[in-house]
């Protein structure tokens, strides 16, 4: 009896190490393409746009996001704004500060910063330039964070793809399968960005078909989804079409998949996307 009682007491011990080592934690991750600095934004204008673009983020409490369309001046702008947030990313026409950022911000506090990279969506990826028939240079930034508290490592990857070009849009959707299997290997990764195809389009099913991820959307026990990503500063630009779009690999779940749609002054909006948030559950052992 003594024997039974022992090994009951010892399995229901070995049970509870088993669930405490394989926690469920969450991860709360966000793509935003935040407009360029158009000087013929007026009413619209960067100025008034950033404080608004950085109270959206400390109150949502993103851990990491992706941003597109970062100007340099713009970069530092946010930077300057979220303190508590480290960056990484170069511009898209030299490499450099010229040009587009498709930056990545991430809580200095949570996460430790690996490694960091970037590559261009173009046959030449290692060095600037644009591919096939883009209108643009387009450029991925791509980090390996591992979270301070659990250890947990994996790899974020942020990346704006052409608007006008077709071609540019499929080889890309190639690309980026390619290049992320290259450098994350069978690692945790999470993929984001301005996509520049809805759900409905044939490059959204060839990611949904690769295997590798899933659109978080899919996923998502919970989601808040009113409209379309893109609102063009347009109130009553009514779509549901998503072109902003979160990708995850098979060790990741959705808790919660939402598109902000919040307004300030008099009905305006802080960027002509709205943000995508997500929060992402994971196992990590203690």
């Amino acid at each position: 009896m003594f024997r039974k009682t022992l090994f009951t007491a010892i399995f229901l011990l070995l049970s509870l190490c088993n669930a405490l080592l394989a926690q469920t934690n969450t991860l709360r991750v966000a793509t935003y393409n935040i407009r360029y600095d158009n000087k013929s934004d007026t009413v619209n204008a960067w100025a008034k746009r950033l404080p608004v673009i950085a109270d959206l983020v400390r109150f949502h409490e993103f851990e990491l996001f992706g941003t597109q369309e970062v100007q340099h001046h713009q970069l530092l702008g946010v930077a300057k704004a979220l303190p508590a947030y480290g960056y990484i990313g170069v511009g898209r026409d030299d490499g450099k500060q010229k040009g587009e950022y498709a930056a990545v911000f991430y809580q200095r506090d949570k996460f430790d910063l690996l490694k960091q990279g970037h590559f261009w969506l173009s046959e030449t990826p290692d060095k600037p330039g644009k591919g096939w028939d883009a209108d643009y240079p387009r450029v991925c930034t791509w980090g390996q964070f591992k979270e301070k508290d659990t250890g947990f490592s994996f790899y974020f990857f942020n990346v704006h793809f052409d608007h006008m070009g077709e071609l540019a849009r499929k080889e890309s959707v190639k690309l980026m399968l390619q290049k992320v299997k290259e450098i994350a290997g069978t690692a945790p990764v999470i993929l984001l960005g301005d996509f520049n195809f809805s759900q409905k389009d044939e490059k959204y099913a060839a990611m949904s078909a690769s295997g590798f991820f899933k659109d978080a959307y899919q996923l998502a026990d919970v989601r808040l989804a009113p409209r379309g990503t893109f609102n063009n500063f347009e109130a009553d630009a009514n779509t549901d079409e998503r072109i902003d779009h979160i990708w995850l690999s098979e060790e990741f779940g959705v808790n919660r998949y939402g598109i902000l749609t919040a307004t300030y002054g008099d009905g305006r909006f802080p960027s002509d996307h709205f943000p995508v948030m997500v929060e992402v559950t994971y196992k990590a052992k203690k």
